[in-house]
């Protein structure tokens, strides 16, 4: 059974910044594109980011030039850096292989005060 366990998040002031980690045991991580979500109280989940296995990388327009999605494929890890951030970035963050094929962790909750 694969497990995503995302972590990172916090309560930060609006122009903070957080960085996000997620870890999986799947083997076949260093070979997917794994992405980052975010899920808005009342929302849908929306993609934030994504990066291939080669390191090519792709951002929301809402977030572009404030965050940076990166990955570790010795340690099975990827990271989602968050600067400026803004109080509608407020949601809770997961990640996921970009089909979405594998059950949702837990993720890691997010607050920007204005």
């Amino acid at each position: 059974q694969v497990q995503l366990v995302e972590s990172g998040g916090g309560l930060v002031q609006a122009g903070g910044s957080l960085r996000l980690s997620c870890t999986t045991s799947e083997s076949i991580f260093r070979i997917v594109t794994m992405a980052w979500y975010r899920q808005a109280p009342g929302q849908e989940r929306e993609l934030v980011a994504h990066i291939s296995h080669g390191g090519n990388t792709n951002y929301v327009d809402s977030v572009k030039g404030r965050f940076t999605i990166s990955r570790d494929n010795g340690k099975n890890t990827v990271y989602l850096r968050m600067n400026s951030l803004k109080p509608e970035d407020t949601a809770v963050y997961y990640c996921n292989n970009i089909l979405t094929t594998w059950p949702w962790g837990q993720g890691t909750q997010v607050t920007v005060s204005s």
